[in-house]
C-alpha cells in the first residue's frame, strides 16, 4: 500500500511518530494510502528547517522569486490533469470539479507573481510639521497554513503562494484526509527553483496543530475550517503572540422548500 510522508528540506521523508491515518477512495471506499502523522518533534525538525533556509530566501529580491512562481504555474499547466486525478481519487469530486479547485489556487499564485509591485511600501510627506513617513513590507520569517479537507489544491496555494512570494518560508499542515495534492505541489515548487526548506509539508492531526501553533519560531499562522477550531486556533496562536487569521464557517449551503419529502430514502 501506498505510503505518505511528510515533504521536509525540498523531499519527501517517512514519518517516524509511529501513527497513520487511513486515505481513503471515495468513489469505492478502499483505503487506498496511509499517511504519516507527524509528532512535535517532526514538526519543530520542519520549522528549523524552514528557519535556516528563510534567512537568505528573504534576502533574494522579489523579481527572482516571482520567476519561480511564474515556473511553477507552467509546470503546474503541464501536470494539470495528473492533478485532477489525485485530486479526485482522494476527496471525491469529479474531475471537472477537481480541475477547477486546482484552477481558482492557481489564480492566487499569479497574483503573487506581482510581488515586486505588491511589496512596495509608501511615501507620504508633509504628514506632519517637518515629519514624512514611509512604510516598508519585510517578511515575517516562518509562517504556517492549516487547510481543510474540501479544497485541498486551492487553499493551501492560498496560503503558501503569497507567503513564500515575500520572503517567508512556509509550513503547511493540509487535512490527513487528502494530503496527495499539497505534496505533489510542493515537489513542483521546488522543480520551478524554490530552495529546499522554504515550503514544507507537515501532514498530522491536531497534535501537529497544536505544535504549529505553541511553536515559538511560527510567526504567524492561517486556517480555513470550522468555526470552533478557528476560534480554537486564533485564542492558542494570540496567547503565543503569533499574528492569525482564521477564517470559519464557510460552508456550503442548502435550502430546504415547503414541499420537500423528508421522509423519502434513496437507494445507494
Amino acid at each position: 500500500m501506498r505510503t505518505i510522508g511528510h515533504f521536509i528540506g525540498g523531499r519527501e521523508v517517512k514519518g517516524t511518530s509511529g501513527r497513520f491515518a487511513d486515505v481513503f477512495e471515495p468513489m469505492t471506499g478502499d483505503v487506498q494510502a496511509q499517511v504519516a502523522l507527524a509528532s512535535k518533534a517532526e514538526l519543530r525538525a520542519a520549522v528549523e528547517n524552514a528557519k535556516a533556509a528563510q534567512v537568505e530566501w528573504g534576502a533574494t529580491n522579489p523579481q527572482r522569486r516571482a520567476r519561480i512562481m511564474m515556473k511553477f504555474l507552467e509546470l503546474a499547466q503541464r501536470d494539470y490533469d495528473k492533478l485532477a486525478d489525485l485530486l479526485a481519487r482522494e476527496h471525491g469530486k469529479t474531475v471537472p470539479d477537481a480541475k477547477g479547485d486546482i484552477q481558482r489556487g492557481l489564480e492566487v499564485v499569479e497574483f503573487a507573481c506581482g510581488i515586486p509591485h505588491l511589496m512596495k511600501g509608501e511615501y507620504t510627506e508633509g504628514a506632519g510639521p517637518g515629519i514624512d513617513i514611509y512604510s516598508m513590507r519585510q517578511p515575517l520569517g516562518v509562517v504556517a497554513g492549516i487547510t481543510p479537507f474540501n479544497f485541498p489544491a486551492m487553499i493551501p496555494m492560498w496560503k503558501f503562494a503569497p507567503a513564500i512570494a515575500c520572503g517567508n518560508a512556509f509550513v503547511l499542515k493540509p487535512s490527513e484526509r487528502d494530503p496527495g495534492v499539497p505534496m505533489k505541489l510542493a515537489e513542483l515548487m521546488i522543480e520551478a527553483g524554490l530552495p529546499p526548506g522554504i515550503l514544507n509539508v507537515v501532514n498530522g492531526d491536531k497534535e501537529a496543530v497544536d505544535a504549529i501553533l505553541d511553536d515559538p519560531d511560527i510567526r504567524a499562522v492561517g486556517f480555513v475550517g470550522s468555526s470552533p477550531i478557528a476560534q480554537y486556533i486564533y485564542e492558542r496562536a494570540a496567547a503565543t503572540g503569533k499574528r492569525a487569521q482564521c477564517f470559519g464557517g464557510a460552508k456550503n449551503h442548502a435550502i430546504v422548500m415547503p414541499d420537500a419529502d423528508m421522509d423519502q430514502t434513496v437507494d445507494a
